[in-house]
C-alpha cells in the first residue's frame, strides 16, 4: 500500500523538491498551505507537479483545524517544512518567529501523541542554533548557543521533538539542516540574491550588489539532495536526530568572488553595506556529517562551487541568458 505525506510548507524550496521526491515513490502529498491569497505555487509549477499534489489550506497555529486535517487523511509521515526561517527577519519580528516556529511543532507533536503513534514526524532545525560554537566540525553531541531569535525557536522545536520522543515514544526526529541552496530559493537568501542580482547586472538592470558582512563561512549544500535525506531519517527503525551538511564552509565573500568572475562583472559592483549587518553573527560554522551517511547511507559528495554552477547555469536558462 501507497503512503501518505503530509508536507507543511509545502510552497517552499524544500517542500517542492521533498513533494517531487515523494512522488516519484508513489507517495499521496498532501501539501498545507495558508489561504491561497498572497500565496506562491511557482516552485511546484516549476517542478510540474502543482497539480499531482493535494493542497489544503490550513493554520499550524490551530489545532483544532489540525485535528480535522488529520481526521480526513490516514497520514504516515509528516515533515513539517513551514517556518519563519529569515535570520534576519527574525530580529525585527522576534515574538512572532518565536511563537510561530516553536507552537507549530508543538501542536503537530501533541496531536500525533493523542490520535496515532504510528505517525512518523520529521521536523527540520537549523545549525543556526549552534552560532556560538567555535569547536568544529559541529555534530550532533554539539552544544546549543543559538544567537538569534530564528535560532532560539529552532531550538525550542528541536528540544520539543526530543521530550516527545522520550516522554510519549512519539516517532520524531530532528533534521538539523545546514543553508543548502537551489534555484527555488527565496530572493532574500544570500546565494539566490547575489547570482539574481548578478545576472541583474549583466541585463543592465542592476548598478551593484549591497550586501552586509561578507568575511564569514557558512556550510553550504544543494536542496534538492538534502530532502532525500530527510526521507532518510523517516525510513529509519527508530527515531534519531541526524546533522545534514556538505562537511565544508565557504566564505560569502568567496561565493560572490566565483559568482561575479564565472559572469564577468568588476568586482568594484559589490558593496558592503552596513545596514545589512545583523546584531550579532559568527565567523564560521559547517558540519559532521558521518552519522547520517554511515547509519542511513546517505551519498553527499558535491563541493559547493559545483553547485554555484549549476545554480547560475539554471537562473541564466530562466533569463534567456546562456
Amino acid at each position: 500500500m501507497n503512503k501518505t505525506a503530509l508536507i507543511t510548507g509545502i510552497t517552499s524550496q524544500d517542500g517542492a523538491y521533498l513533494a517531487k521526491f515523494l512522488l516519484e515513490k508513489n507517495y499521496l502529498v498532501v501539501g498545507l498551505t495558508r489561504s491561497s491569497q498572497n500565496q506562491t505555487f511557482n516552485g511546484l509549477i516549476y517542478l510540474g507537479i502543482e497539480k499531482r499534489v493535494i493542497l489544503e489550506h490550513g493554520d499550524l497555529l490551530d489545532a483544532m483545524g489540525l485535528m480535522k486535517l488529520f481526521n480526513n487523511y490516514e497520514f504516515d509521515e509528516v515533515y513539517n517544512l513551514a517556518a519563519q526561517s529569515s535570520v534576519a527577519l527574525s530580529f525585527e519580528q522576534p515574538f512572532s518567529t518565536i511563537n510561530f516556529n516553536s507552537m507549530s511543532v508543538l501542536n503537530l507533536l501533541e496531536l500525533i501523541r493523542i490520535s496515532n503513534l504510528e505517525i512518523k514526524l520529521l521536523q527540520p532545525v537549523s545549525s543556526e542554533m549552534y552560532g556560538g560554537n567555535y569547536c568544529l566540525p559541529i555534530n550532533e553531541d554539539s552544544p546549543i548557543k543559538p544567537r538569534s531569535p530564528y535560532a532560539i525557536s529552532k531550538s525550542l522545536g528541536y528540544w520539543s521533538v526530543i521530550n516527545y520522543r522520550e516522554a510519549y515514544s512519539v516517532f520524531a526526529s530532528n533534521a538539523i539542516l545546514f543553508n543548502h541552496e537551489s534555484v527555488l530559493r527565496s530572493n532574500n537568501f544570500f546565494v539566490k540574491k547575489v547570482i539574481t542580482t548578478a545576472i541583474q547586472i549583466v541585463k543592465g538592470e542592476s548598478e551593484c550588489l549591497k550586501v552586509g558582512e561578507i568575511d564569514i563561512k557558512r556550510d553550504f549544500g544543494y536542496a534538492p539532495e538534502y530532502v532525500k535525506a530527510m526521507w532518510l531519517i523517516l525510513q529509519a527503525e527508530v527515531p534519531d536526530d541526524y546533522i545534514i551538511c556538505s562537511g565544508a564552509s565557504v566564505s560569502l565573500r568567496q561565493i560572490i568572488t566565483y559568482v561575479f568572475e564565472r559572469l564577468n562583472i568588476d568586482m568594484n559592483k559589490l558593496i558592503v553595506d552596513a545596514r545589512y549587518f545583523r546584531p550579532i553573527e559568527f565567523e564560521n560554522i559547517y558540519g559532521d556529517n558521518s552519522k547520517i551517511k554511515n547509519k542511513l547511507n546517505w551519498e553527499y559528495d558535491l563541493d559547493f562551487y559545483k553547485v554555484l554552477d549549476l545554480l547560475i547555469d539554471e537562473e541564466l536558462l530562466l533569463n534567456g541568458i546562456r
